[in-house]
């Protein structure tokens, strides 16, 4: 029986250990820290009994993941849990934008735009499980499905301040801006519209859940479908280099190229080593989980509603903001994202007390302290919120780069969305998983398809090895 190691115990490296196993591999996970998970943590971080996400909180990409579908992980502990809207953008004076599943329904809330939103939106969502089968696996490659691609390029490759130029009200541009900022990235950037994209793509189709219980459940799930075909997990071992992974047939890393190519040392061969080097690394975030009392008291009905708020007003606001921490500078307004998780998943709450997490994107590496200008947003839109808040807990970029060695600097997304590493992470090749060393492959979100709670970069990962290795696929 062939054998594989996997370091790192991410979403990524999980799903790259499951889909080993699944085919036959005796496969070990080996996990740094003292918890499994990565991104997808979960616990008390403010009062006892409130449960918080320690980075990833809202899962579209983990509903709408063909690998995760796959698994049936209700039966291993995993439950989705929707709130009744699935995002709103506020805007000045008590209005905001609204983005349901129901696509009719966010059309209509988008009055004059509406018609515009269904037409972009319309016929990529509903042509979504073809469309996966691309956007979730390398650029550089022969589509299965050209025409409904294509149809998406066309969309997702120009900026997104282009694309804004579709709709003519605030409302549709700045919750279009609210969609793209997830890549943390100027939108006037080639391909800066593809986040954009498929988020509102995965809304209409699937919507924007959280994991009942946290994020961890995600991880918890992916252990015990590991552990049902032989695998094992150990945590507290830290690898520093190639030797510390003993004989295996198969090497998977779930960590950052920079990180990959100091535990690969010399046996990197010198063209990858230097594009691992090269990778860059994006903006930061610095986050602040609060206890709030009666939760936000957001001036817009919707939400208070609302799984997700993003906060950052209009769309020049937003690309404001986006690119002057992009060129190293804190904006006054910086954009926030903030997680109600909640009011879909109530038992997260202690009494009247609610768990919320707000992030704002900040300069890669900041060292300040944000906490007060992601309060003075929240503030913007909720005024009285700081009343309500009976606890706090403060996440700068150092704590992120410090519990998950991926997030270098700060970087939540594991590597900067530029036209380039959008379209070719970690470097240009036909197979970004292969490192170059034999049996050995990087897994992490620094390859295709890149962030996000969905495991398609490890499951990619695991069948470039299964393929060398001449094993049938699961």
């Amino acid at each position: 029986m062939s054998n594989a190691v996997v370091v790192g115990s991410g979403p990524n490296g999980l799903a790259a250990a499951v889909t080993l196993a699944r085919a036959g591999l005796s496969v070990t996970v080996l996990e740094a820290e003292s918890d499994i998970g990565g991104g997808t943590r979960s616990g008390e971080l403010t009062i006892p009994g409130l449960l918080h996400d320690h980075c990833s909180a809202i899962h579209p990409t983990g509903v709408g993941s063909p690998f995760l579908r796959s698994l049936d992980l209700a039966s291993h502990g995993l439950h989705w849990a929707f709130p009744d809207v699935d995002l709103t953008h506020p805007l000045e004076g008590g209005d905001s934008a609204v983005l349901v599943r129901a696509l009719d329904e966010t059309a209509a809330g988008l009055g004059r735009d509406g018609r515009a939103w269904k037409a972009l939106f319309g016929p990529l969502a509903r042509r979504y499980d073809v469309l996966a089968d691309a956007i979730f696996r390398p650029v550089l490659g022969i589509p299965r499905h050209p025409v409904v691609l294509a149809r998406f390029g066309l969309a997702a490759l120009p900026p997104a301040s282009l694309v804004a130029r579709l709709w003519r009200t605030e409302r549709a541009r700045a919750l279009f801006a609210g969609l793209a900022a997830h890549a943390i990235a100027p939108l006037t950037l080639p391909t800066s519209s593809a986040v954009g994209l498929v988020q509102g793509i995965l809304a209409h189709r699937h919507g924007w859940p959280v994991a009942r219980g946290g994020s961890a459940a995600i991880a918890r799930a992916l252990v015990s479908v590991l552990q049902r075909h032989g695998g094992t997990v150990e945590t507290g071992v830290r690898v520093t280099s190639l030797a510390d992974v003993g004989p295996a047939d198969v090497v998977m890393l779930d960590l950052a190229p920079k990180t990959a190519a100091r535990i690969l040392g010399d046996r990197l061969p010198p063209r990858v080593a230097r594009a691992y080097h090269a990778y860059r690394h994006g903006p930061a975030a610095f986050k602040v989980d609060l206890a709030v009392e009666g939760g936000i008291p957001w001036a817009d009905e919707a939400s208070r509603r609302a799984g997700t708020v993003h906060v950052g007003g209009t769309f020049a606001e937003i690309a404001y903001a986006e690119r002057e921490v992009s060129r190293g500078r804190l904006p006054e307004r910086p954009f926030v994202l903030v997680g109600q998780q909640y009011l879909a998943d109530p038992d997260r709450s202690v009494g009247d007390v609610h768990p919320v997490y707000a992030y704002a994107h900040v300069p890669h590496g900041y060292t300040g302290d944000a906490t007060e200008i992601i309060l003075d947003q929240l503030d913007r839109f909720a005024p009285g919120v700081r009343d309500r808040i009976v606890a706090m807990s403060v996440t700068t970029p150092a704590n992120f780069e410090r519990d998950n060695a991926n997030y270098l600097g700060g970087d939540i997304i594991t590597g900067a969305n530029s036209a380039r590493q959008v379209l070719t992470r970690p470097r240009i090749t036909t197979d970004p998983y292969s490192t170059g060393v034999p049996g050995v492959y990087l897994c992490s979100a620094a390859t295709p398809p890149g962030a996000g709670v969905h495991g398609m970069c490890g499951y990619n990962a695991a069948r470039s090895a299964l393929r060398r290795l001449r094993i049938p696929l699961p």
